[in-house]
């Protein structure tokens, strides 16, 4: 497999906002904390574009009028609100599915390197038929630093067997870029994810694709 100019034996992706559209579930979590505070109603879209930033993001987008401490105290709540029907909305966005047996076709590998805590990422890769299938998951408390540090990126890197230099990090969040890129993999930005009006090709990344589709479009026509 064949990304631009590298040789490729796995490639490794961000999961909210990168391979799942995960912001349904979220808002709606999001929502009924709001009911049970007796708070208004949050704004979905500000609450979406900051999925990627994790769940004190959210809050703060949710419920500004809080201070942090606050947020603190929420945010186990909100985030047992949402593991209760973790996939009832959410699905890979749009050409993932394909991207993914693109990638397995060519007897490649692929992960998942997020934040997201493993008691909330495992169940979802289970609900989306991934678990069995990916090379690598590391999540948010695997090791006890997260990206953009990047050494949950070189983790999944080495439960995939497959070197740093070999492998391409995709992800919506200049975060992953700095991780992967720290980590000496090829990055990739997806602008198809949650930005918050940021852009991507500010990032510095390799190259930014703009949906899935069109990197396994690249993979498929470069491919060895």
């Amino acid at each position: 497999m064949r990304l631009l100019d590298r040789d490729l034996d796995a490639v490794l992706f961000d999961l909210d906002g990168t391979l799942v559209d995960s912001a349904p579930d979220l808002v709606a979590a999001m929502q009924r904390l709001c009911r049970e505070l007796d708070q208004a109603a949050p704004d979905a879209v500000a609450v979406r574009s900051v999925v990627s930033k994790g769940g004190r993001a959210m809050l703060r987008r949710g419920l500004p009028d809080l201070d942090e401490q606050r947020y603190d105290e929420l945010l186990p709540r909100f985030l047992d609100i949402y593991a209760t029907d973790i996939a009832a909305l959410s699905r890979p966005f749009d050409g993932v599915d394909d991207l993914i047996a693109a990638i397995e076709a060519r007897g490649a590998r692929w992960g998942v390197v997020t934040n997201k805590p493993g008691w909330l990422a495992r169940p979802l890769m289970e609900r989306l038929g991934w678990s069995r299938r990916c090379a690598a998951l590391v999540s948010g408390d695997c090791l006890s630093v997260r990206k953009p540090d990047p050494a949950p990126v070189l983790r999944a890197c080495e439960l995939a067997g497959v070197a740093p230099a070999r492998c391409a990090y995709v992800g919506d969040d200049l975060r992953d870029i700095e991780a992967g890129r720290a980590a000496g993999l090829y990055t990739v930005a997806a602008a198809w994810g949650y930005l918050d009006g940021e852009d991507p090709e500010a990032w510095a990344a390799d190259w930014v694709a703009g949906s899935a589709r069109s990197l396994q479009r690249v993979l498929a026509l470069q491919a060895a």
